[in-house]
């Protein structure tokens, strides 16, 4: 099995990869995501991602909407780890130049990423962001 400390190796690779992401580049996710068939990614832009190829294309838009950018921080609220999948859940703090603007914009996303062993080593096999890290009324369920 592989162990929690192999793991934190692979999230701060993460944590790298949205810094990158914030600078407009989709190349430090590539270098750790599964290419398998089965993963995912659902992003703040659109509908879930699936496959590498869909994945792929959704990491490069994601990565033009942002430049000028960095990480500013990451709280972790759980870490689990088997010997076939592990995940954490996180707030991540951000700031960069969103879109066509060019004031530098902080935000933050909450975000659940999924991990598999893969080629001794941990892959993400799925990642799901959302802008929600405060409390919502129940209301803002309802679609217009």
């Amino acid at each position: 099995m592989m162990l929690a400390a192999e793991l934190e190796h692979v999230i701060e690779q993460c944590h790298q990869a949205l810094d990158e992401i914030m600078k407009g580049s989709g190349d430090g996710y590539r270098r750790v995501y599964s290419r398998r068939d089965d993963v995912t990614l659902a992003n703040p832009f659109g509908p879930p991602a699936r496959g590498w190829e869909q994945v792929d294309e959704t990491l490069e838009r994601a990565a033009s909407q942002f430049r000028d950018g960095a990480t500013t921080g990451f709280e972790r609220i759980v870490t689990g780890v088997t010997s076939e999948l592990a995940y954490i859940v996180e707030i991540e703090r951000m700031q960069t130049k969103l879109g066509g603007r060019d004031d530098i914009t902080p935000y933050a996303l909450r975000v659940t990423t999924i991990f598999r062993p893969e080629e001794e080593t941990w892959k993400v096999v799925h990642r799901h962001a959302d802008p929600i890290t405060t409390p919502r009324p129940v209301e803002s369920l309802i679609q217009p």
